[in-house]
């Protein structure tokens, strides 16, 4: 045993003066037990800042940052943001934290769900005025004492301003939840997406911490009670599947997308396309978001436009304001591809629903109607770096796992599940942290 025993926290642990057979001798003569460095370490440890070293280079960062951001310049804004978030982090002490984890974030889920259903949002955010507890709460018909008690903890977590003693008014993200496209996020969750993960603990200790790989027997069926796969319980959900689809059109509002000058070489795909061939196959596209997408910033590209997916969606889809250039057409991507030669088959974010075999299955049968040298497999998803991977992308793929049995991939997972299935990745086109990037496959 060294003579001396190093404590790395933000003071030092000094012993009580007792003299023990058992002890860590320090360099002054002091002798000190294991136990009492141990209880050193639980007594200083959850009040003390989680990474102190850290914090003066952070703080010089963010003052850097702060002089010549511009928070209306996408990259300066979230460069400064993440250089804020990485200061609290090193702040926070790990009570601190543990206690965010454990109170805050549930308990401002079900306040602000609860502010969606009573409208409150939108009440609060017509205009600039500041509102009182009780004015609001005579507007939602709730009981003022509660709705008082839930306006606070909206303040204390920074969705709403408070300008006075129980007054408040709007800010962006009270305005955003005004709007159903973004309240139905939290309805939506509530209702087809949080019971899973909260059950994937216990879920992965049963199946003996392996990877998830299969759909139906998942951390999904354990939460909400169902032998159904996601996209079945969905089928008999409608509600919750338009929650969702507003959830995900919210996501995906305001991200770079690959049809953007300056992310994908678009034009190449043009080449060899006459106006009878078909240019582009979305398959699983849902409500034909994307490729009306690229009609409106490619009305000169040639060809048509098929957009694929199950026979539901399709006829909502052809409610809907769908291009009349788009042809839409019920399939399964688990049978037959119909469209055979296409320049390119799309898919965006199929693929992370699927397990390794399914998705094999899906490229396999795209695979076998593609011709060699003209056809290509655009997949549309996230590809996970080795290192800084972004908290959204890894929130996903947790997501993925618990309700899905599925993945958010690496690069690597990437090369080895296109390869697995004939093709091989040309180039994976990158826009900026945390965005889908665009893959891109030719035959093996």
């Amino acid at each position: 045993m060294t003579e001396t025993a190093t404590v790395t926290l933000n003071e030092p642990v000094h012993d009580n003066g007792d003299s023990h057979t058992n002890g860590v001798h320090h360099a002054n003569g002091d002798c000190q037990t294991n136990g009492d460095l141990q209880d050193a370490f639980v007594d200083r440890v959850p009040i003390s800042a989680n990474t102190p070293e850290l914090v003066p280079g952070l703080v010089d960062q963010v003052a850097s940052l702060g002089k010549v951001a511009s928070v209306r310049d996408h990259t300066d804004r979230t460069t400064l943001l993440e250089a804020a978030r990485s200061l609290v982090y090193a702040l926070e002490t790990p009570r601190g934290a543990m206690i965010r984890y454990c109170w805050s974030q549930s308990t401002l889920y079900a306040s602000v769900e609860t502010g969606v259903d009573l409208g409150l949002f939108a009440i609060l955010s017509k205009d600039e005025k500041p509102k009182s507890a009780a004015e609001l709460a005579k507007a939602t018909g709730a009981d003022p004492v509660l709705l008082a008690r839930i306006l606070k903890h909206l303040c204390a977590m920074g969705v709403i301003l408070e300008t006075g003693p129980n007054e408040y008014r709007r800010k962006g993200i009270s305005i955003s939840l005004s709007l159903q496209r973004y309240s139905d996020a939290y309805p939506c969750m509530t209702n087809c997406i949080t019971s899973g993960i909260l059950a994937l603990p216990a879920q992965l200790k049963k199946d003996g911490y392996t990877n998830p790989s299969n759909g139906k027997e998942c951390s999904f069926q354990r939460g909400f009670r169902t032998d159904l796969h996601f996209f079945e319980f969905m089928k008999e959900n409608p509600e919750a599947a338009s929650q969702f689809n507003n959830h995900m059109s919210a996501y995906h509002q305001g991200r770079p997308s690959w049809m953007d000058v300056g992310f994908y070489d678009v034009p190449s795909l043009f080449s060899n396309v006459t106006q009878d061939d078909v240019l582009l196959v979305d398959v699983g596209g849902s409500v034909g978001h994307d490729l009306s997408e690229f009609r409106r910033k490619w009305s000169d590209a040639p060809g048509r436009l098929v957009l694929q997916d199950l026979p539901d969606v399709i006829a909502q889809a052809k409610t809907g304001q769908l291009h009349p250039s788009i042809e839409a057409m019920e399939y399964d991507f688990f049978t037959e591809q119909p469209i055979k030669g296409a320049r390119a088959y799309y898919m965006h974010s199929v693929l992370h629903d699927w397990t390794d075999d399914n998705c094999r299955k899906i490229l396999k049968g795209l695979v076998d109607v593609m011709k060699r040298g003209h056809s290509n497999v655009l997949i549309n998803e996230n590809v996970i770096p080795d290192t800084n991977a972004y908290w959204e992308t890894t929130s996903l793929d947790i997501i993925m796992m618990a309700d899905f049995a599925s993945t958010e991939r690496t690069e690597a997972h990437w090369h080895q599940l296109v390869g697995s299935a004939g093709l091989k990745i040309t180039k994976i086109w990158s826009a900026q942290r945390g965005v889908e990037s665009l893959i891109e496959c030719e035959l093996a």
